[in-house]
């Protein structure tokens, strides 16, 4: 069976219109609210069905303008997740809105995209398969339904083991770092498995592959690594992991595997650190997920998982079913899923290529660099994030006598409309507060020095800034007060000589 074949999606029969532009697609706005927005809305609507109808101009004005007040996508640095694609995309998209990815007899051309997505993301991780072969893999809803999917293959996988050998089998364990995502919580809290949590330490916000190892005992069923740390963007070093658990596994006579949480990082390494080995390269590496919806280009709703080969998949996760119309394997947590999601991937990979995924890393890079100078130069920062790393800039103040990075992030929001999420870091260093600015690919270099600009305008109005530094910003305003005035004295000397 080829495994590159699995997916899902959502039953839909509206019939959804091709729209010829980008101005179809996005209806524009104005300020100011349409007799129908302004139409009464009982109050009773928010908690219950109203047991009249509404007009659809009137139900769509009053959503529409609910949802300004919204923040504004482009402007929230605290998501890693995409917000902005080109205007052929979005028309793919609407085209297939309706379209049940579940239903793969029915739609066997999207089938055929999807195969053709996990088969070039498993080759750009150095997936061991020949030109002809099919990546083993599955496209999900995000990463979150990823990691579920591979946990359970590593449980599995280890229970059968134990099994054969005669042995308990009723204790396993993860280990991994205490900046771990939520999603590595949730796996273990539903699929009764102990989570240990390796802690981070001051300058040190990863997990230790050292002290994770002293962790590993016959019931872990893997250690997960993570590419792209959520905190600061950090890539752990799953190449020293590999070479630590090697010994391990000799030592012990265990055969403990790797599954790398690329989340962040899957399409970010490849392009700006191709000599890093993290990923089907090191031999312990048994699977790999990676969110399509973050630095992989498409809207939220996408992620992939890959396993190094069919071995790595127990047979008996994988379900077959026959009632919509032909026999077809399931290996999801979910059935329906709509199938926009995976056409837009496909679009990016076949648009853009190793070339152009390079040239939007690399912009990434520069405009990360470019808010993380602008943020040095104030003094007030301390930079926790690498260079080499996922595009993002996670700071913390060397003095917060006159408000904390909490208050520097109500602060931006309220002034100047930015998200940046003010959090601590986790076990081992929860003392230590952070902000973080995620430079995504729609995140321009106009942006990067307009954000630096309202940090330093946040700072002026925190006293934090001393009386000789002068915001850009502000140099900028005194700029134009000035050619104001010699733009009305050379007017009145032209009256003058006029007169």
């Amino acid at each position: 069976m080829n495994f590159s074949v699995l997916k899902s999606a959502t039953y839909s029969t509206a019939v959804v219109p091709k729209p010829a532009s980008q101005s179809d697609l996005f209806l524009h706005s104005n300020n100011h609210p349409s007799r129908h927005a302004r139409a009464f809305l009982p109050r009773c609507s928010f908690n219950e069905m109203p047991q009249k109808s509404m007009a659809k101009k009137t139900a769509y004005e009053k959503i529409r303008e609910e949802l300004k007040l919204d923040a504004k996508p482009k402007m929230n640095l605290a998501s890693f997740v995409t917000t902005s694609m080109e205007e052929e995309c979005n028309i793919l998209m609407m085209e297939s809105f309706n379209k049940n990815y579940v239903n793969m007899d029915e739609y066997p051309a999207t089938t055929q995209l999807h195969n053709r997505c996990v088969n070039m993301i498993a080759r750009l991780f150095n997936a061991e398969i020949g030109e002809n072969e099919n990546a083993i893999g599955t496209g999900t809803v995000g990463s979150s339904e990823a990691i579920m999917l591979a946990g359970l293959a590593f449980k599995k996988k280890w229970q059968n083991k134990l099994k054969a050998q005669g042995k308990p089998y009723h204790k396993p364990n993860i280990v991994t770092g205490a900046n771990v995502q939520v999603c590595w919580e949730k796996f273990a809290m539903y699929f009764d498995v102990e989570l240990r949590k390796v802690d981070v330490g001051e300058g040190y916000y990863v997990m230790d592959p050292a002290k994770a190892i002293e962790m590993v005992d016959e019931n872990t069923i893997c250690v997960a690594a993570i590419l792209g740390s959520t905190y600061n963007g950090e890539f752990e070093d799953v190449k020293l992991l590999n070479d630590l658990l090697l010994q391990q596994n000799k030592k012990n006579g265990w055969d403990t595997p790797i599954h790398v949480d690329a989340a962040s990082g899957g399409f970010v390494a490849p392009f700006l650190y191709p000599e890093l080995e993290w990923d089907f390269r090191l031999p312990l590496v048994k699977s790999i997920n990676v969110s399509g919806h973050k630095y992989g280009l498409v809207y939220a709703g996408i992620g992939w998982v890959i396993w190094r080969s069919q071995e790595d998949l127990p047979q008996e996760l994988i379900f077959n079913i026959n009632y919509l119309g032909a026999d077809q394997p399931t290996f999801t947590l979910n059935f329906s899923k709509g199938s926009s999601q995976i056409i837009a991937q496909y679009y990016q990979l076949v648009h853009l290529g190793r070339e152009g995924y390079q040239r939007v890393m690399e912009k990434c890079k520069e405009n990360a660099m470019v808010v993380k100078q602008g943020l040095e130069k104030t003094g007030c920062f301390n930079i926790l994030s690498k260079d080499n790393g996922v595009p993002l800039v996670a700071f913390s103040l060397k003095d917060t006598s006159h408000g904390d990075e909490f208050k520097i992030s109500e602060m931006l929001r309220r002034l100047h409309g930015w998200v940046v999420p003010a959090y601590p870091m986790p076990s081992g260093a929860e003392h230590v507060n952070v902000l973080r600015a995620v430079v995504r690919a729609e995140f321009s270099r106009e942006m990067a020095e307009k954000l630096v600009l309202d940090i330093e305008n946040v700072l002026q109005e925190l006293g934090k800034l001393g009386p000789k530094y002068t915001p850009k910003v502000t140099k900028i305003k005194k700029d134009i007060a000035k050619r104001k005035i010699i733009v009305r004295e050379s007017n009145k000397h032209h009256k003058v000589l006029a007169a």
